[in-house]
């Protein structure tokens, strides 16, 4: 599937599978930390209502867990900007890796002189 692309963008921009195969990866990763995100608010609010010192006190253990986990969305988001710009730099430098690829029509275009 290598060369395989996804027009994903209105300006005739392809991306290589490879590049949607690793944002389709992070966004997987980014879901399953949201899902784990809701599932220790619940205990979280649960325990804060219950006002147990137990309860309470395991809470501090959840709310790290909580801002850690929000941190990991962060670096996830974070890495796929940075992989997206080189991408796009490798692009417009006219890498030969394919990372993106203009389409013919895109290529065949030309620009008028503003005026």
């Amino acid at each position: 599937m290598e060369g395989d692309t996804f027009s994903g963008f209105g300006n005739g921009t392809q991306l290589d599978s490879k590049i949607v195969h690793t944002f389709q990866k992070s966004f997987v990763q980014v879901q399953s930390i949201f899902d784990q995100n809701r599932l220790l608010i619940n205990e979280i609010n649960q325990n804060h209502e219950s006002k147990m010192p137990d309860d309470l006190s395991r809470n501090v253990g959840l709310i790290r867990e909580l801002n850690n986990n929000i941190r990991k969305v962060a670096d996830l988001y974070g890495d796929l900007s940075t992989s997206f710009t080189k991408s796009i730099d490798a692009s417009s430098e006219g890498d030969s890796n394919g990372a993106l690829k203009s389409d013919a029509k895109a290529s065949q275009k030309r620009s008028r002189p503003a005026g």
